[in-house]
C-alpha cells in the first residue's frame, strides 16, 4: 500500500522521447502528455518538488541517426538536442492546462521559446512551486539526456533521479534476447559499470555515483507509477 507521506522531496524525473509516443510510432501523443502532467500534478499535492528533463528520441535520436543518415555526430546531437525542446514545449501546455505552473529552461539559447538554463533562476522557479522543463541537454554534443539528467539532480540538490522507461526496471541481461534474465530490485553503481547493466550511460551513472545520487528506473507507461515510487513503493529498480 503506498504511503501517504513521500520518500523524497526533490527529484529529478527523466522521461524518454519514447515515453511521450503513446500509442504512436512517431512524434508526441497530446493524451500521454495530458497523463503525465495529472501524475506530475498529483505529486505536487503531496509538496514534492519536481522537475523534468526530457529525451529526443522520438523525434530525432542523434547518435542513431548520424550512422543512418551519415551525418557529423555532433551535427546529429544538436539536432537532437532540439528536438527535446519540443517534447519540453509539448509537456509544459499539457502541464499549464493542467493548472501546474511551468518553465522551460534550455541549455541552447532561444530567447523567444524558452529562458536560458541558470541553476540559480532555476532553483528560485522551484521554491516557488514551478515546474523546470530542463531542455537541450547539456548543450554539447557527445553527451546523452540521462547524462544531462544526473547533472541537473547533481545541480538542483535532488534526493532522487527518477528514470522512467518503458520497462519494470533492471534485468541482469536484456530480458527480450535472454530467457533467464533476472529483474533486479537493487542494485549497485559499481556493479552497473562492471556488467554493464543498461540503466543509463557510464557517464550518467559515474556522475550519480560520485554524488551518491541514488536512481529508481521504474515503469512509466502504468498510470499512478510516478507518484507511487515517490511515495517509497518499491517498484521498479533501485541503484544506489
Amino acid at each position: 500500500m503506498t504511503n501517504k507521506k513521500p520518500a523524497y522531496q526533490r527529484v529529478v524525473l527523466k522521461l524518454s522521447g519514447e515515453s511521450l509516443l503513446g500509442t504512436q510510432q512517431h512524434g508526441i501523443d497530446a493524451e500521454m502528455c495530458a497523463s503525465l502532467a495529472t501524475q506530475i500534478k498529483d505529486v505536487r499535492a503531496l509538496g514534492v518538488t519536481v522537475s523534468l528533463v526530457v529525451g529526443g528520441g522520438n523525434i530525432f535520436r542523434g547518435h542513431v541517426e548520424s550512422k543512418r543518415f551519415g551525418l557529423d555526430r555532433s551535427v546529429a546531437d544538436y539536432m537532437g538536442m532540439l528536438a527535446t525542446v519540443l517534447n519540453g514545449l509539448a509537456l509544459q501546455n499539457a502541464l499549464e492546462k493542467a493548472g501546474v505552473p511551468t518553465r522551460v529552461m534550455t541549455a541552447i539559447a532561444m530567447h523567444q521559446v524558452a529562458e536560458p538554463y541558470i541553476r540559480r533562476r532555476a532553483i528560485r522557479h522551484m521554491e516557488k512551486k514551478r515546474v523546470v522543463i530542463f531542455v537541450g541537454g547539456t548543450g554539447n554534443p557527445y553527451f546523452t539526456t540521462d547524462t544531462t539528467a544526473a547533472l541537473r539532480a547533481a545541480e538542483m540538490g535532488a534526493d532522487a533521479l527518477l528514470k522512467a522507461t518503458k520497462v519494470d526496471g533492471v534485468y541482469s541481461a536484456d530480458p527480450m534476447a535472454v530467457k533467464d534474465a533476472k529483474k533486479l530490485t537493487r542494485v549497485k553503481f559499481i556493479d552497473v559499470l562492471r556488467k554493464k547493466l543498461k540503466v543509463m550511460d557510464a557517464t550518467a551513472i559515474s556522475m550519480c555515483m560520485d554524488n551518491q545520487m541514488p536512481i529508481v528506473v521504474f515503469n512509466i507507461t502504468k498510470p499512478g507509477n510516478i507518484k507511487r515510487v515517490i511515495c517509497g513503493e518499491k517498484l521498479g529498480t533501485l541503484v544506489h
